[in-house]
């Protein structure tokens, strides 16, 4: 299939010639070229550095990054390209809110785009995961997107923190602006590209983990236009008639202490919500850090109402307390917490190519309630010739665990640097990725830096 590749890339190359179309060229004039006509289109607040390295080996030292933005994401196996000259602009968008501390600004809708010297004519855009900010990417997508030639460009979403829920007046507001965020920098990074390199991008991938996943998903549904694909790396569901996080984390946490203390029914309680057997090592964990946070700010975001005047509950209440998070019952809730959902929820009726991978051991948000249900309204919108649905056996939602579980889990990232390749030649060349199919934990090898979704 490589060697297909490239003979396609050879005859398009002759074709274009012949045609008298021009190629995205890479940037001229040396390094940091042309960094003062940057201008982005929109931006309250800018701020345009020559470095010297645009990865996180160099940005750390500069001041360019915030490792606590990317912490815990990748595992600390994972090599990851340095050494990539270009230009980096920093600012935020006229925002109302402030959650976003980077750069000592205190203001949200901060954004970050990386313009290497050496470009290869596309763009990549992603939005945070989690309520993470800005730079949370870095290391597991900015590096290696950096060092293959891409512009890059990442923001906040507008609004983060475990607080986000405070942004905006009504239920479901402060997701509804990661979207309009996206689609901001999507059009602002465009036009930037053209004025650093002097052509536009010949293509435009949107990307994610998490919930840069959803944004994924939701651009390629709502605003296919923008771009030429995307890859979709554990994306939230949100659907208004479930599931969704709010169908399956009150069970999560209304079972687990009862697992904990040895309860047989509990355990086949917690496999029936979606959790795969063999994830339990990762349940204590999840329950401490994911379940319960997760749980009370996303519901405080779609339903405010449940616990009055109490912000985002209780934490870790137990079943039977108050307005406990445990007991929250999201079908019998008003149909205004439906309607909220519906504001942000994903249809499947995808209008680019879509690479989705999941993890078997994802624990936050399991294939079954997520990315199984994705694939099929892809498919009920007969839209699954755009898809393709990777599986990644042992792989769970964060990378940074299989440090501490290296006999139980893989990283997914390598996986992903392969699938991506492979949207970017479906997307230029028109060669199809492999079909659907579970990616098996590799016999041997380097687990955190290999991987092909061929290999199966």
């Amino acid at each position: 299939m490589r060697r297909l590749k490239h003979l396609c890339a050879g005859l398009a190359i002759v074709a274009l010639a012949l045609s008298g179309l021009a190629l995205p060229a890479r940037a001229e004039g040396g390094h940091c070229a042309r960094m003062r006509s940057v201008d982005v289109p929109g931006a309250e607040t800018q701020r345009a550095s020559c470095l010297d390295d645009l990865t996180t080996a160099g940005t750390v030292a500069s001041g360019h990054t915030v490792p606590a933005d990317w912490a815990g994401l990748s595992s600390t196996l994972t090599v990851n390209p340095s050494g990539v000259p270009g230009v980096q602009v920093d600012g935020y968008f006229p925002d109302t809110s402030s959650t976003n501390a980077n750069n000592g600004w205190n203001h949200d809708a901060q954004f970050v785009l990386r313009l290497p010297d050496r470009w290869n004519g596309r763009l990549i855009v992603t939005g945070a995961p989690g309520v993470r900010r800005q730079y949370a990417l870095d290391a597991t997508i900015s590096d290696w997107a950096v060092a293959q030639g891409y512009a890059f460009a990442a923001t906040d979403k507008g609004n983060t923190g475990a607080a986000f829920y405070r942004d905006g007046t009504e239920p479901g507001d402060a997701i509804v602006e990661w979207n309009d965020r996206v689609t901001q920098l999507t059009i602002a990074a465009k036009r930037v590209v053209r004025q650093k390199y002097g052509l536009p991008p010949l293509r435009t991938y949107m990307t994610g983990i998490s919930n840069g996943g959803y944004l994924t998903r939701w651009q390629l549904e709502n605003r296919a236009y923008l771009y030429d694909g995307g890859v979709d790396w554990e994306g939230t569901l949100f659907r208004a008639e479930g599931p969704n996080l709010l169908t399956y984390l009150p069970t999560a946490l209304r079972a687990y202490p009862d697992y904990q203390a040895g309860s047989v029914e509990a355990r086949e309680v917690l496999l029936g919500a979606g959790f795969a057997p063999g994830s339990e090592p990762l349940w204590g964990y999840h329950y401490t850090y994911y379940w319960d946070l997760t749980q009370r700010i996303y519901r405080e975001e779609l339903d405010p109402g449940f616990d009055g005047a109490t912000e985002a509950g209780t934490p870790f209440c137990r079943s039977g307390t108050p307005a406990c998070d445990a007991d929250y019952d999201y079908f019998a809730r008003p149909a205004a917490v439906r309607e909220a959902v519906a504001r942000i929820e994903l249809t499947g009726r995808i209008g680019r190519p879509l690479i989705t991978l999941h993890g078997t051991l994802d624990t936050l948000l399991p294939a079954p309630t997520d990315s199984d249900v994705y694939r099929d309204l892809i498919a009920g919108q007969h839209r699954s010739f755009l898809h393709r649905y990777y599986v990644i056996a042992d792989g769970t939602h964060v990378d940074g665990l299989y440090d501490a579980h290296p006999d139980l889990l893989r990283p997914i990232l390598p996986c992903y640097r392969d699938a991506f390749e492979r949207l970017d030649d479906w997307a230029t060349w028109r060669l199809r990725p492999p079909a659907d199919g579970t990616v098996p934990r590799q016999a041997g090898g380097d687990l955190a830096n290999s991987c092909s979704v061929a290999d199966r």
